[in-house]
Order: C-alpha cells, then sequence, then structure tokens
C-alpha cells in the first residue's frame, strides 16, 4: 500500500506569486529636481535670480555653480538665463566697482556690498564655465550686452584688488571663447571700442602672473584671425614680455603662452620683417634653440660595426692521465700484493660507464710501474691483474670484441685525470723541457732553479738555457742575477678592472698559447661600437612652437623676396627659395634699406646661433631637416 506525503500547512495559510523587486527610490537632490531645470520661464532657480532677495539669489547661483560644470548645461535651454546671468556682472563694471577700492584690503567690507560682488563674480563664473562648451560660447558671442562688459571690464577695472583680477580673469576666459568670431573695430575709432589697448597694458605692465598668461592667449587667439593681424605693431608691451620670460624654462604654461603670441606676431610678414631690426633678436633666436635642448629627450645607442671576435681564456688548462708522484709510488712498493695491486688501480683509475682500455695496456702499465722493485714483491701475472679490475670496479667488466681481430679490453673504467693550467711559475729550463710541476711562488721557482739547474751545473761558466734566451755563457754568480729577469714579479701589478680574462684571438681556431706572442697578427678591436644618442619621443608643444617661430624668422631672411612662397609637402606654406632657379644671380628687387638690413642681420644671427642648433636632434625627420637646413644656412650664409 502505497502513501502520499502532503505537507501541512498552518491554518490561514494562503500561497502567494513573488512580488517584484521594488524600484530604486527617486533623486530628490537639488540638482536633478524638474522644477530646478525645467526649460520654462518659471524656472524656479531662474525666478531666485530675478526676486531681488539675497538669500534666493545666493541659492540660485550655488545650484548654477554645480550644474554649469556639466556639459548639457545649456543657457539657451532656460529662456531668460543669460539675461539674469549678466544683471550684476553689469552692475559691477557700471558702479560696482567703484564701491571697492584699496581700502577693502585693509578694513572689512560691509556685508551687502560683499554678497554683490559674490553675486557678480559667481555669475560671470557661471558664464565663464559655460562657455567652454562650444554650442553656449557660440550662443553668448551673439549675444547684444556682452561685448559692452568685454570692453568696460578691461577699460575701467584696474588689476590692483583681488576682487577685480578675479573678475578680470573670467572675462577674458569667456573673451577667449568667442575671440575667433571678432572682428576688431578700424585703429581709428575711439579706443575704448577695442580690448588691444588694455590687453597689451596688462600682458605688458601687469605683475600677476595670471592675468598675463590669460592677456597673452587673448591676444594669441585675437590674433589667429587673419582679419585682425593688421593691427600688431612692432613695439607691442606683450611682445617684449614674451620675450622677458623665455628664459624662466619650468613655468611651462607661461613659456606657453608667450610663445604662442610671439608665433602670431611673427606670422603677420611684416611684423617679422620688422623683428629682424630688433635689437633682442640674436638673443631671442639663441633662448628658442635653448627651450627646445631644454625639453629634448635623448637615448643612448650603440651600433656594433665590427668582425666577430674570437677569445681565448688568457689561462689554458690542460688535461693529461695521472701519473704517480714520488710519494704514492714510495707508499705502494712497500705493500705486498694483491693490495698493492688494489691500491694502485684506485690511484691510477676511475669509473667511467662507457669508458674501456684494453687488457694489455693495463698490464703493461702495471708492469712498467713494479718492474723495478720486484725484488721485493714479485709481480702478478697478467691474468689475476685483469682479474683484479673487477674486485676494485665491481660495475667493470673484461669482455673480448669479436673480430677480426679480436680486441680483449676492460670495460666501465678510463684513466684518472689530471688538470693543471699554465701557470706563470712553470719552470722554463732545459728550453721549457724541464718536467718539474709548476709552483706557487717566485720564491720557489727561483730555489728549485738555484738548485737543480745551476749549482750542480760543471763548469764555473754555463748558458742559460730558459726557454729562448740565447745569453751566452756567464759565471754562475752572473746567472744567479741573470736568471732573475726571465721570473715573474713576486708582487704583480693588479690588473685593471676593464681588462679582461680573455685573449683576443686573429681568427677562430688560431693556436693559443703560441711561443712568440709578438709574431701573432693584431686581432681585431674587442669594442667596435658606434655610441650615438636619439631622441626618444616627440617634443611637447612648447618646442614644436618654439621652431615653427625659428622657421619663421629663418625663411625671412635667408628668402629672396621674390621668390614666391610654395606650399608643398617640404615647405608647408612657408616662403621658400626656389629650387629651379637658374645660375646667374637673382637681384632682390622691391627690398626697401630696413628690410635689406633685417635680412643681413638676420643672417648673422642664424650663424650665431649655429653651434647650439648642432645639439638639437628632432625625432620627426621633416622637423629635422628644418634644423639641418637652418644649420646649412648658417654655415654658408653671408653676414656683410
Amino acid at each position: 500500500m502505497s502513501t502520499i506525503a502532503t505537507s501541512v500547512q498552518p491554518a490561514g495559510y494562503h500561497r502567494r506569486t513573488p512580488l517584484p523587486p521594488a524600484p530604486p527610490p527617486p533623486i530628490v537632490t537639488d540638482d536633478y529636481e524638474k522644477w530646478y531645470t525645467a526649460a520654462e520661464p518659471n524656472n524656479r532657480m531662474l525666478l531666485s535670480l530675478r526676486s531681488g532677495i539675497d538669500s534666493e539669489i545666493a541659492w540660485a547661483l550655488d545650484r548654477l555653480c554645480r550644474l554649469c560644470q556639466n556639459e548639457q548645461f545649456m543657457l539657451i535651454a532656460i529662456p531668460g538665463l543669460t539675461d539674469a546671468l549678466f544683471e550684476w556682472p553689469e552692475w559691477y563694471v557700471t558702479e560696482g566697482y567703484k564701491q571697492f577700492g584699496e581700502t577693502v584690503n585693509f578694513f572689512a567690507m560691509p556685508k551687502d556690498r560683499e554678497r554683490k560682488r559674490r553675486h557678480a563674480i559667481e555669475s560671470l563664473f557661471i558664464l565663464r564655465n559655460a562657455t567652454m562648451h562650444e554650442a553656449n560660447a557660440r550662443e553668448l558671442s551673439k549675444y547684444p550686452k556682452i561685448s559692452d562688459l568685454i570692453l568696460r571690464t578691461l577699460h575701467d577695472l584696474q588689476p590692483n584688488t583681488d576682487a577685480n583680477s578675479e573678475f578680470i580673469l573670467d572675462v577674458l576666459e569667456i573673451l577667449q571663447s568667442i575671440a575667433s568670431s571678432i572682428n576688431l573695430p578700424s585703429p581709428d575709432r575711439p579706443s575704448r571700442s577695442s580690448p588691444i589697448g588694455p590687453l597689451q597694458q596688462l600682458a605688458g605692465f601687469s605683475s600677476n602672473r595670471s592675468l598675463i598668461i590669460s592677456a597673452l592667449t587673448s591676444l594669441t587667439v585675437l590674433y589667429s584671425n587673419p582679419a585682425n593681424t593688421y593691427q600688431l605693431s612692432a613695439q607691442a608691451p606683450a611682445l617684449e614680455t614674451s620675450m622677458n620670460v623665455l628664459p624662466l624654462i619650468l613655468d611651462k604654461e607661461l613659456i606657453d603662452a608667450a610663445l604662442n603670441y610671439l608665433y602670431a606676431h611673427l606670422s603677420y610678414p611684416p611684423m617679422t620683417k620688422a623683428f629682424l631690426l630688433h635689437p633682442r633678436m640674436p638673443g631671442t633666436l639663441r633662448l628658442l634653440v635653448s627651450l627646445i635642448l631644454a625639453d629634448q629627450l635623448e637615448e643612448t645607442v650603440a651600433y656594433d660595426c665590427g668582425p666577430t671576435v674570437y677569445t681565448a681564456p688568457a689561462q689554458t688548462s690542460t688535461v693529461s692521465n695521472h701519473e704517480l708522484t714520488k710519494e704514492e709510488l714510495d707508499r705502494l712498493v712497500t705493500i705486498p700484493e694483491p693490495q698493492r695491486c688494489y691500491e694502485w688501480m684506485k690511484m691510477m683509475f676511475v669509473t667511467k660507464p662507457d669508458g674501456e682500455l684494453t687488457q694489455v695496456d693495463f698490464w703493461t702499465l702495471y708492469k712498467d710501474t713494479f718492474f723495478p722493485f720486484q725484488d721485493r714483491h714479485p709481480l702478478l701475472v697478467a691474468s689475476d691483474v685483469i682479474k683484479n679490475v673487477n674486485a676494485v670496479f665491481p660495475q667493470a667488466q673484461a669482455m673480448v670484441l669479436p673480430g677480426p681481430p679480436q680486441r680483449f679490453i676492460v670495460r666501465g673504467v678510463d684513466r684518472r685525470k689530471d688538470v693543471s693550467s699554465q701557470s706563470q711559475y712553470k719552470c722554463r729550463w732545459d728550453r721549457s723541457e724541464c718536467a718539474a710541476e709548476p709552483f706557487e711562488s717566485t720564491n720557489a721557482l727561483y730555489e728549485h732553479i738555484l738548485e737543480t739547474h745551476i749549482n750542480p751545473a760543471e763548469g764555473t761558466h754555463i748558458p742559460c738555457s730558459w726557454a729562448t734566451c740565447q745569453q751566452a755563457a756567464v759565471t754562475k754568480i752572473q746567472m744567479r742575477g741573470h736568471v732573475l729577469t726571465h721570473l715573474p714579479d713576486m708582487q704583480p701589478p693588479a690588473k685593471h678592472p676593464s681588462q679582461p680574462d680573455t685573449v683576443t684571438l686573429p681568427s677562430y681556431n688560431y693556436p693559443n698559447p703560441v711561443a712568440d706572442p709578438t709574431t701573432r697578427p693584431p686581432p681585431p678591436a674587442r669594442q667596435s661600437q658606434v655610441v650615438y644618442t636619439r631622441p626618444h619621443v616627440d617634443p611637447p608643444p612648447s618646442s614644436l612652437t618654439a621652431l615653427l617661430c625659428l622657421r619663421v624668422l629663418f625663411r625671412t631672411a635667408f628668402a629672396s623676396s621674390d621668390a614666391a612662397p610654395r606650399v608643398d609637402e617640404n615647405h608647408f606654406g612657408f616662403p621658400g627659395i626656389v629650387e629651379d632657379m637658374e645660375d646667374e644671380e637673382v637681384e632682390q628687387v622691391g627690398n626697401t634699406d630696413d628690410e635689406k638690413e633685417g635680412q643681413r642681420r638676420g643672417r648673422k644671427a642664424f650663424v650665431g646661433i649655429r653651434y647650439l642648433l648642432e645639439d638639437v636632434r628632432l625625432r620627426h625627420d621633416t622637423f629635422q631637416t628644418w634644423v639641418s637646413e637652418m644649420m646649412d644656412a648658417g654655415l654658408t650664409g653671408t653676414t656683410d
């Protein structure tokens, strides 16, 4: 009987389907509420700005200061917002600035005046951030009141207080955003209708670094418009400031602003010709090259251009079969057989799985060693000697290899090897035939020569038998001093750390050592590398701007006035010398005396900076070609 298990549910239980997850809570911060950002005339922030209540205005400006940092913030999205933001800056440049004299730097400002000044600066800050977006800048450039605000700020406000300086900086940044679309009025119009005069004064005479940078940048953008370049002046204060700050290579922001203005100034041909006559022109060229050199980052490259070098160790080692020393032999001859045979095998042979020796060699080596001493202990027969091999080396095996002819060998053993280095303390007497082992010092070698070769020699006169020495017979007393000329120093000079431990050979497998090293062909140089430096990164924008300024001045100084400008891959629109000119010299026609003097001074100045240009190395081939062209012209340029 089968049973079905059922679950018992408590009373009142009802099965329910799971509920969907709850939606995330809405964002309720002020900056995201619809009524603050709604594109309607009754926008809460817009109404607060127009309310005239300081607390409401401060609240709206605080929200807008946060909103304007977003790229999606559009002035046109809230109708009337631009007008509301202009009210307080207009009040400040019209009458507000008069209430903030130099005394505010020493005494506390009334709270109501301080609130109004803050409203003006915050409104201007919002407009300045908004113009960073291209759409807002384009919209603000068409606003009717923007021109009056900029002109009043530049002409009426004196940058002698912090409040005015901050206000002017924001206005200048707004001007920079819309300057590309501004056409300057004619110079014959009243001076208050143009921003050029105040900007030149700020750039030339202000002690505020931020104002200098902003003024130079504003002038650069204004003069970048070809319609405004005719208003450039060769005596502009901003030009003097640009040249004055060039030595400040660590202040990159100030240097960039100065170089950009200098390039905009020199891009107008009449100003370039006038600058060649400027007394500070040669020094400016040197500073421009120094800026490029200061930003130059190089890496060292080594290129091996020599043949393959073959070397050999300075101390060569020789491997030879072990021979019994006198002490070992004296000990063995006193031992009876077969123990003597066992000890002899341990001294003369080692285990080697793939080694083999003939049985005849085994027996012959044993017989030659102990035959002179058979009167003490008789020799073993050959068969016993071969059998003893297996007793000393169990893995060894005597065997017969089939022929013809048959070979009787012992496999599994090999001769013991002695490794010795050709020491400088080796005795070379008897024309290098002395059998003595190398000694440990000069003293030991000298004592050996006296006791073994000189003192026992017969007669009072003997010849020098050291290696290849050709010294004739001399007395024994003289020979004792002469032989010292062949021995190494007791304290040899210390080897230089750069001296290698190997010997360079003329070719592969050339014999080493040789009897007379002086007859060996000279080997190739060990170090046959060409080491040079090269740029490994592209130069920064400031270096490229400095190079462009040099390029413009160079083309003006060296190119004749009747050579048509070329726009091709080699000249990039700069006036260049026509390469296919005829052999006869083309006279410079149409140049005034001042222009000719300027070209002469320019050529002389480029000759003077040639030594600096030699160290300029740029990664881009085109830029390096410009430098090479200036160097070549400086080498062949005329200076008279």
